[in-house]
């Protein structure tokens, strides 16, 4: 059989490449407005002064990783909902969705606490006073847009467990759009605005997730969903579902938390080199995150049917689903490789465009070997994100969470703080160190994808056998 022959007979077989570009296409959409979102942002940012976007990254990427902790696990409503979907028990789906809105409660609170405590956590991380002064201002503003950003996190698992992920793709652009409107009236004083620099970026930032959470709610609670779903019924504090919720969202929460302080950590080691390698590593991420976004929908879809076919008592087909999304996103990653190698000054050439050109020539001379280094990476990155989603798709969460806990110490914080500050070694072999650590990962979820103790795992309950798992209504097409 021939190549052609077999890439169509995998497009159109159950669990190939078209059910699962089904699911990933919005996705793919979605989380690359998202990526839009904070690219525009970023490149504002970086013409309007080298503080602010060297400022930018290290107090909006702190802000994103305590988030990540309550996001990652209201997020993994996601899981449940497949699950549920998949064993057609639809009346648990809008409970388990609300369990993710307190879960945004709690996250909005504990982000009020933070904003006085803001000038002495910056005061210790010590980058130079003027980038502090911006970071302070960005991270205060961020944390009032907590809750609505984690709660709509929550509300996109009903979606996208269900496999209806367009609505996602939507409010994402709506949300994109009102991000970088505001942020040209406000970062540069347009339209009759003030010019607000990083405060304004921060303000539009936290105007488009409130946006977002509106129009979730809004369609959350369409009749026919609360009549199918319970979306309304369900609203109640469930305490059964929210300590269930914890115990397999949690440690995807603590995954996400770790993964991200990893990170956080690692950028605020280099803003001890000084302007220019800070800002060169905030844009070179920001140019990774161009590829790396469109993988994270991808890694949902195959954490979708892996639910759902799981959920179904299918677990050949879940295993099929996540070597599809392998394929089609190595492939992606493959010509994303190639343009980071071949023309790195178009990814480059938007940050530069309306910037001081004295301020970033040093800073453009590193971002073009920093991007080397991306895209070394870049195909292991797709292992991490495919096998990890996989995996906790089925609820083998715990072992994620570990295995970053481990990593990320071990071989991106420590070197990383040894290299750059107790041996003064350069940049570039703090990218060294992502690099091998990236490597790392895709190998270590590949391997526990193949022991396939996760095709055993469930997160649900199991049904009560003679009783009706769900309501003798069926779900309609909806949106």
């Amino acid at each position: 059989m021939s190549i052609v022959s077999k890439i169509k007979n995998r497009y159109q077989a159950e669990a190939g490449y078209r059910e699962l570009l089904k699911i990933a296409i919005p996705l793919i959409l979605s989380t690359s407005a998202w990526s839009i979102q904070h690219f525009v942002d970023r490149m504002f940012l970086t013409w309007y002064s080298p503080e602010s976007i060297a400022a930018a990254m290290p107090a909006g990427v702190f802000n994103f990783t305590i988030m990540t902790l309550f996001i990652g696990t209201a997020s993994y409503i996601n899981t449940f909902v497949a699950q549920y979907f998949g064993s057609k028990q639809y009346h648990n789906i809008g409970p388990i969705v609300w369990q993710g809105v307190y879960i945004a409660v709690l996250g909005g609170i504990f982000h009020l606490i933070l904003i006085p405590m803001t000038e002495s956590i910056f005061g210790f991380i010590g980058h130079e006073i003027k980038i502090q002064k911006l970071e302070i201002i960005y991270f205060k503003i961020l944390c009032l847009g907590a809750f609505p950003a984690i709660a709509s996190s929550a509300f996109s698992g009903f979606f996208s467990g269900r496999g209806k992920p367009w609505p996602l793709m939507w409010i994402s652009m709506i949300a994109t759009l009102i991000n970088i409107v505001f942020d040209y009236l406000l970062i540069f004083g347009n339209g009759g605005f003030p010019e607000m620099g990083i405060k304004g970026a921060a303000i539009a930032t936290v105007l488009s997730a409130c946006v977002s959470f509106m129009i979730y709610l809004v369609i959350i609670l369409r009749p026919n969903f609360c009549k199918i779903y319970c979306t309304l019924s369900g609203y109640k504090l469930n305490l059964q579902l929210f300590r269930r919720l914890i115990r397999y969202g949690f440690p995807n929460g603590m995954q996400f938390f770790i993964d991200m302080a990893g990170f956080t950590v690692f950028l605020f080691i280099v803003g001890k080199l000084g302007r220019d390698s800070l800002a060169a590593t905030n844009i070179t991420f920001n140019i990774n995150n161009l590829a790396f976004m469109p993988m994270i929908g991808f890694g949902v879809a195959v954490s979708v049917l892996v639910g759902q076919y799981l959920g179904d008592n299918k677990p050949e087909l879940a295993q099929k689903s996540a070597y599809s999304g392998f394929h089609v996103t190595i492939f992606y990653m493959s010509i994303m490789v190639l343009l980071y190698l071949g023309v790195p000054e178009m990814f480059i050439k938007p940050f530069m465009a309306g910037s001081n050109a004295a301020d970033m020539t040093a800073i453009r001379d590193i971002v073009i070997v920093l991007i080397r280094f991306v895209a070394i990476y870049s195909i292991f990155d797709t292992f991490n994100i495919i096998f990890a989603a996989a995996i906790k798709g089925a609820g083998d969460t715990r072992f994620v969470m570990w295995m970053l806990s481990v990593l990320s110490v071990t071989l991106l914080i420590i070197p990383s703080y040894l290299a750059l500050i107790v041996w003064k070694q350069s940049i570039y072999i703090g990218w060294v160190i992502v690099t091998v650590y990236i490597i790392s990962l895709g190998i270590g979820f590949y391997i526990r994808f193949l022991g396939g103790k996760w095709k055993s795992m469930r997160v649900i309950e199991k049904t009560t056998p003679g009783l009706p798992s769900t309501f003798a209504e069926t779900p309609t097409p909806d949106m």
